[in-house]
């Protein structure tokens, strides 16, 4: 019996009733208001029809520590589950794919009909969709989170339990608002530290006006959240089971930590916070690494469940990414790594070999598409490439969907990260290169990646040892755009015309001061009904 399932119907009704609270005019347009939701009868599920969201009082849902689970168990179904009614739109799969990944510069797809959303034109329109729904996405979460952390004290049931179902609300607010920060925020660096307007904080279930609060109170949050959320763990002397890899824990807590500090460029707390959550999970073997991406092992921290009855189908993530998928998303525009990282791989890294050299055979120089020769190359290496699918120089193999159209257990954190969180956090408080060093051969050459390397690099030429072996080790998973923005890179894609392997509408230059700082704009659905956002 799968557990991920078992969300009684007043909690996914609660779950739409705290967003509709919170966003009435924003949800009057955009969702229904009856809903169909998932109960649970022995391991089977049936299919209900319910009553208007509004008919379900917090009071019945939080009569139980038992319920308030459930409610935990609902928010990480949110994160994988289509909203808008727009294509696509999936939850944290489409902040990887079309924010952290399409943005970036090592990620192609050839897509030049989506030129304005991975060039980044639309970031200071307000009413743009692609503004609209990291707004919508993680403010959903919020608010029910918020529901969780201010109701579950009054649930039946243990201290322990509460506390622990208190952290995993605390966990879940703070991992949103510190997306909200990289997308909404501008860098730290440019912030004046942090003292420019960022997103809205809501902390309660209040419908009333609310300012912008500015980065630095945001982050204050978010430190808060994750401080008391650490505590309320480990007084609780709870933890999750090891099949919920689905579900917040303090090392989900640790890790958040570790991202938000990095991009406040809080070094200290995101080399510690870092440390503290890979502790316990050691780096995947070769093997699993080439396994797909679709499924826990050790070195995942926290993800999200997938399975051929939990799926979008061909709205899914592993639709748009899993080489082997049927979804016309993949098999038409299958995903690219740049020429110029691939190039930078040591012939000797296992990573190299996730991508399709394509060695002499021919490909189109305007579209970039293979030949029937690469294709047949291609399917020689990989033969579940489906038979009508289409080969381009340096496509990615890394992703396999596990199942059906695009099934596959979606991550969001490993200790792959953490590690080179660390090693980032160590170089900017100018620690020995030595140590620096040895957290890079712990990644790549004591894992077994490439047995081959060495870390020797020193100064400058560290820092970029650093950044190329997060963007090998990373691609694919959401960071690319997200990690130039913080260190104030340009993004820069070579046209196949130059040499490189992106179509013309692609193969540009973004510097960090275009397209409004690559900072998107609060929607105009907030300010539509929030009169304390000034245009």
């Amino acid at each position: 019996m799968n557990l991920y399932h078992h969300v009684p119907s007043h909690w996914e009704l609660m779950l739409d009733y705290n967003f509709k609270i919170i966003f009435m005019k924003f949800i009057n347009r955009y969702l229904s208001a009856i809903i169909v939701i998932t109960l649970v009868a022995s391991c089977k599920k049936d299919y209900l029809q319910t009553a208007p969201t509004a008919s379900t009082s917090p009071a019945t849902v939080f009569e139980s520590t038992q319920n308030a689970a459930y409610a935990i168990n609902g928010i990480a179904r949110l994160m994988t589950q289509q909203k808008l009614s727009i294509q696509g739109m999936n939850g944290e799969g489409t902040i990887k794919m079309l924010y952290g990944n399409y943005a970036g510069a090592d990620f192609g797809v050839n897509l030049p009909g989506w030129s304005s959303v991975i060039n980044l034109e639309y970031v200071a329109n307000p009413n743009s969709t692609y503004v609209v729904y990291p707004w919508f996405y993680y403010y959903s979460i919020i608010a029910n989170a918020n529901s969780i952390i201010l109701n579950v004290d009054k649930a039946s049931g243990s201290e322990a339990d509460k506390q622990f179902i208190k952290a995993q609300a605390l966990t879940f607010r703070a991992y949103s608002y510190t997306m909200l920060a990289q997308l909404y925020g501008k860098r730290w660096a440019d912030s004046q530290n942090g003292e420019t307007p960022a997103v809205v904080l809501r902390v309660d279930e209040t419908t009333g006006d609310i300012p912008l609060s500015t980065l630095k109170q945001t982050y204050d949050l978010i430190y808060s959240d994750l401080t008391t959320a650490i505590g309320l763990y480990t007084s609780s002397g709870k933890t999750r089971v090891s099949s919920q890899f689905y579900l917040p824990d303090i090392n989900v807590a640790y890790a958040t930590f570790a991202r938000a500090a990095l991009n406040k460029q809080d070094y200290v707390n995101a080399e510690a916070y870092a440390a503290k959550a890979r502790q316990n999970f050691a780096l995947m073997t070769n093997t699993q690494y080439k396994s797909g991406f679709n499924a826990p092992n050790s070195e995942w921290i926290w993800g999200s469940y997938g399975a051929l009855d939990e799926t979008l189908h061909y709205y899914s993530y592993f639709a748009y990414i899993g080489y082997n998928s049927t979804a016309s998303a993949v098999r038409t525009t299958p995903k690219f790594m740049s020429k110029e990282l691939y190039n930078k791989i040591p012939a000797t890294d296992i990573r190299k070999s996730m991508f399709l050299d394509p060695l002499s055979y021919a490909y189109d120089g305007t579209t970039g598409q293979g030949s029937t020769a690469l294709f047949n190359y291609a399917r020689s290496l990989y033969p579940s490439l489906p038979s009508d699918a289409r080969a381009y120089p340096y496509m990615s193999f890394k992703f396999v969907a596990s199942d059906g159209v695009g099934v596959g257990n979606l991550n969001h954190f490993r200790s792959a990260e953490m590690i080179l969180i660390e090693a980032e956090a160590k170089y900017f408080q100018t620690k020995p290169a030595t140590e620096i060093q040895a957290l890079l051969n712990t990644l790549t050459k004591t894992s077994g990646r490439d047995a081959s390397y060495n870390a020797t690099a020193t100064g400058a030429n560290l820092l970029a040892e650093i950044k190329l072996y997060r963007a090998i080790e990373l691609w694919g998973e959401g960071f690319d755009m997200f990690d130039k923005k913080r260190w104030g890179d340009k993004i820069e894609r070579k046209k196949l015309a130059a040499g490189g392997n992106f179509i013309d509408a692609l193969g540009i230059t973004i510097n960090p001061t275009d397209r409004n700082g690559w900072q998107l704009v609060v929607p105009n659905r907030e300010a539509d009904y929030n009169n304390l956002i000034v245009r």
